[in-house]
């Protein structure tokens, strides 16, 4: 299975992908992970992004797109992976469509997260007091949250588009979210 994981920051994503990980026995692979990973390590990727980030820069998509393509060409992909947070808009996604082509890959499915917006911003505030980020106050995590759908809302169309989308309620226990993850997923490849 090659899942794509949508939502907005404090949707659950994190949470999810972790679980979906643990029960398809897949994968979970975050670009923010991999970007941190590869700076840490010292790959040439990672030494790219770091001097980007040092300059005060975004990474650009090109490198991050390598660095996928590094990730997603081992071994332990073959079986599928849970891509969490990425892509976050059009042009991601398209090239995504490509890299996965050149691998002889597609997305097979892409769950989007659906959670109402005055809660995402009560459980960030929650997260933010619990680990002491004073940069998610609520303007803040609402401006961010804008961003996401101006940004997101093609992707979302894109993989409907495809036919390949399914939006589950993200709102209720960790369980009940990841069990109607499942249940979207299964009732496809059943």
């Amino acid at each position: 299975m090659r899942l794509v994981l949508l939502g907005a920051p404090g949707s659950g994503k994190g949470t999810q992908a972790t679980r979906l990980r643990d029960h398809y026995r897949v994968p979970h692979i975050s670009t923010g992970d991999l970007l941190r990973a590869a700076v840490k390590v010292g790959t040439p990727l990672g030494l790219q992004a770091k001097a980007v980030m040092e300059a005060g820069a975004l990474v650009s998509d090109d490198i991050v797109l390598a660095m996928l393509e590094e990730r997603l060409s081992q071994g332990d992909t073959g079986g599928g992976y849970v891509l969490d947070g990425y892509p976050r808009n059009l042009a991601q996604a398209n090239s995504l469509d490509a890299l996965l082509a050149r691998l002889g890959q597609s997305v097979e499915r892409a769950i989007q997260l659906d959670v109402d917006t005055e809660l995402l911003i009560a459980r960030i505030a929650g997260r933010a007091k619990a680990e002491g980020r004073a940069d998610d106050n609520p303007e803040s995590v609402r401006k961010r949250l804008q961003v996401y759908e101006e940004q997101t809302a093609p992707v979302i169309e894109f993989y409907r588009h495809q036919q390949k989308l399914t939006a589950v309620d993200g709102v209720g226990s960790m369980e009940a979210v990841f069990e109607r993850v499942v249940e979207a997923l299964d009732s496809r490849y059943a």
